[in-house]
């Protein structure tokens, strides 16, 4: 099972979210997610969303808090360990990603945007305030088919 992280970074209510349109066999294309990546080798995942958030958005971060952990379960994919942040930064300057378009988002539009349908699942709870989340998301395809909390 690959590891992953993926955060929401907040400044002036709102989300700093990441458009996926610039790479080609992405399978993301067309998504909004927030920012994160593969753990390399013996990283823990701490380091890995750091050092993640400052090649995809230039920032630095200095605080963040781990908000859970959530499972994706595939038939077509491998299975993924994802480890879910916010953090809170108090300038909105970023750079520009190669991955994507980064944009602030106002926190109560998210849920509007063109997201994989697990994630809600999580991105809900998370804008209520809620910790220690902790979930399994199964997928047939592209389809979610079961959501176990």
């Amino acid at each position: 099972m690959k590891e992953t992280t993926l955060g929401y970074i907040e400044w002036n209510g709102c989300y700093l979210m990441l458009y996926r349109n610039k790479k080609g066999n992405d399978p993301n294309k067309g998504k909004w997610i927030g920012v994160g990546g593969h753990l390399e080798p013996g990283e823990q995942a701490d380091d890995c969303f750091v050092r993640e958030v400052k090649e995809e958005t230039g920032i630095e971060l200095t605080n963040y808090t781990k908000r859970g952990e959530i499972e994706f379960i595939s038939d077509t994919a491998e299975n993924e360990l994802m480890h879910l942040y916010t953090a809170e930064v108090e300038t909105n300057a970023i750079d520009v990603c190669n991955e994507g378009t980064l944009q602030w988002i106002e926190k109560e539009k998210i849920l509007h945007l063109n997201l994989w349908e697990g994630d809600r699942y999580f991105l809900e709870p998370l804008l209520a305030g809620e910790t220690d989340l902790k979930m399994r998301l199964i997928y047939e395809g592209d389809q979610l088919t079961k959501v176990e909390r």
